[in-house]
Order: C-alpha cells, then sequence, then structure tokens
C-alpha cells in the first residue's frame, strides 16, 4: 500500500519546478552584481523578480488547462483559445513601477538607472524561463552580465576622458539671504 499519493506530481509539473530554479539562479547572478555596490536592489530582489516573473509566465502558459476542455467546443479547440502573452504582457509594464522605485535624484545626478533597467532585463529573463527558453534566457543573462560588468568601466574610462575640463564644488551655507549672491560673486572673482 502506497502510504504518499504521489500522483500530483507528474512530468509537466516536474519541468515547471525546474523553470523556477534555473529563473532563480539567473536572476541571481545578475543580483549579485547589483548587490556588490550601493544598489537599491540587490541579490534577493533580482532572484525574485526573476522567479516571480518565471511564475507568471507559467500560470499564464499551463494555468488554465483544467479550464480549457470544459470550454471548448471541440476536442482539437483545446488550448487554441489561449492568449500566453497576455499576462506576460502586464509583467512588462507592471516592473516598470518597481524599476521606477529604484530611481533617486540626488542633486545634479541620478542613481539607479542601471538597477532599474536590470531589474526589467531579468524579468524578460524570467519569462524566457518560465516559458522553458533555457537557452535563450542564459545568453540573456551572459550579455547582461557583460553589459554591468565588463562596461562598467568601460564607461567610467569614457567619462573620465570627456569630463576632464569640468570641475565640482559642493557648498553647504546657511539658509540667508544673499548667500546665492555671495557664492557666484566669490566663483566669478576667482575664475
Amino acid at each position: 500500500m502506497d502510504l504518499i499519493n504521489t500522483s500530483f506530481l507528474h512530468n509537466k509539473e516536474v519541468v515547471m519546478v525546474i523553470r523556477l530554479v534555473v529563473a532563480a539562479i539567473l536572476g541571481g547572478i545578475v543580483g549579485i552584481e547589483r548587490g556588490s555596490g550601493d544598489r537599491p536592489a540587490g541579490f534577493r530582489t533580482h532572484i525574485l523578480v526573476c522567479v516571480g516573473s518565471a511564475l507568471f509566465m507559467l500560470v499564464s502558459l499551463y494555468g488554465f488547462d483544467d479550464v480549457y476542455p470544459q470550454t471548448a467546443k471541440l476536442e482539437e479547440d483545446i488550448g487554441q483559445r489561449r492568449d500566453s502573452a497576455r499576462i506576460a504582457a502586464q509583467v512588462v509594464s507592471g516592473i516598470g513601477f518597481l524599476g521606477a522605485g529604484t530611481i533617486l535624484h540626488e542633486g545634479l545626478t541620478i542613481r539607479g538607472l542601471t538597477t532599474a533597467a536590470s531589474l526589467w532585463m531579468v524579468s524578460a529573463i524570467g519569462l524566457a524561463a518560465g516559458s522553458g527558453m533555457y537557452f535563450l534566457s542564459s545568453v540573456a543573462t551572459i550579455i547582461t552580465m557583460i553589459t554591468l560588468v565588463t562596461f562598467h568601466t568601460w564607461e567610467k574610462r569614457f567619462a573620465a576622458n570627456s569630463r576632464s575640463d569640468r570641475q565640482f564644488v559642493r557648498i553647504i551655507t546657511t539658509n540667508r539671504s544673499g548667500a546665492i549672491t555671495d557664492v557666484t560673486g566669490y566663483l566669478s572673482l576667482n575664475g
């Protein structure tokens, strides 16, 4: 007598779990790089976004399988009226809100754009992994990592060359009448 009923564990469900695990690994790879600095979203956030996107894709692909046999008029209609892109499209637009939360405006600089873009990319990787596109999601992860790690060094090198004639000054003063006039007068006198 079988005490544990394992009939719920079908081949399709094992494949779905594998897709979620692949999404967690790929999202974690990108998250490690983002978490290495002082970033608003790091390792755990990227894993959650990637696995969540993969789960939404799995629900989109397989979540309504038990409904279609009841609503299909003919046997060949089963699965034909499914629009798997609908949930994926909502992930694409919804991730923008999460990414927007990582963008910070600090004085004259804006931080978090790359993290927002990496969250958006990780959601796409999750959708690809959730739909079973392992090779495509792996290549996208490699391209993302090359962009985040390698291009960061190049970007700093090019930015340093183009900014050699600029200087930045931070001035802290009390809130008083004429403070801005005093500062601009001092700067113009001293070139």
